[in-house]
């Protein structure tokens, strides 16, 4: 049975008496990429900001893992399992790849388990886990190169590891193939599909339809703040509302 691990209930956001989101009602299901779609300024980006904390929903609530997280901070939000990136990854550049991971760690929040004299231990366990998520994003021979150095995909893949290191349950992901090129950008997601039969959930948002939605399980189409079709691929590219959407969008 297909589990709801996050859902919006009659979602809004106001900007200056502006609905950006209108009464959006979303679902995504445990071990689903579930996909976002829709024409530039239909709300899409609005509502992972206020999904992760990043606004404050004017309306509605937000449900993660059964809990209510609406208008909680983008920190409370992350340590719940719930973690974001970025459509311009945000990487700490001077920092080499390797030390992306282990600062995603929080070994600030870890700091008194050093006065327990476990400190030596637990830091050795979290090095290996940097690596292990390194190799599977194939990042591994990089470990050592400052994060600035990094091609846009590489940067990508650099934040689904800093994710990981989050030991998060759900990801929102802004754009995971921009500006990335295609052999990439379906690598990228073949590993995106790989942890997914892993455990781990997401939501995309991603204007690349010739690539994307061949990997995605449940797809979302908004326009002017309102989700207007929801399905599996062949549900929703047959309903003339979308193509009259991007049809628009495109004059």
């Amino acid at each position: 049975m297909d589990v709801t691990l996050l859902k919006t209930l009659n979602l809004s956001k106001f900007f200056y008496n502006f609905k950006v989101l209108n009464q959006v009602n979303i679902e995504a299901k445990k071990n689903q990429i579930t996909l976002v779609i829709g024409p530039n300024g239909s709300g899409k980006t609005t509502l992972i900001n206020t999904i992760s904390g990043f606004y404050k929903a004017d309306e509605g609530k937000i449900i993660f893992n059964t809990q209510d997280i609406t208008n909680k901070s983008p920190n409370e939000i992350c340590k719940l399992g719930l973690v974001r990136t970025f459509q311009i990854p945000q990487p700490l550049k001077k920092l080499t790849v390797l030390e992306n991971l282990l600062i995603a760690e929080d070994f600030g929040e870890k700091i008194l388990e050093s006065l327990k004299g476990s400190w030596i231990k637990k830091e050795e366990e979290i090095v290996e886990k940097a690596f292990q998520n390194l190799k599977f994003l194939n990042l591994d021979h990089l470990w050592n190169v400052e994060a600035y150095k990094l091609s846009g995909g590489q940067l990508k893949l650099l934040e689904v590891g800093r994710a990981l290191m989050r030991n998060a349950k759900m990801i929102l992901m802004d754009e995971p193939i921009a500006g990335v090129n295609p052999a990439l950008a379906h690598s990228i997601l073949e590993r995106l599909v790989k942890l997914k039969k892993e455990g781990l959930t997401f939501l995309l948002i991603e204007h690349k339809l010739d690539i994307v939605l061949d990997y995605v399980d449940y797809i979302y189409v908004m326009a002017a703040g309102k989700v207007i079709a929801e399905g599996d691929k062949e549900t929703v590219l047959s309903k003339p509302e979308v193509e009259e959407v991007y049809l628009s969008a495109s004059r």
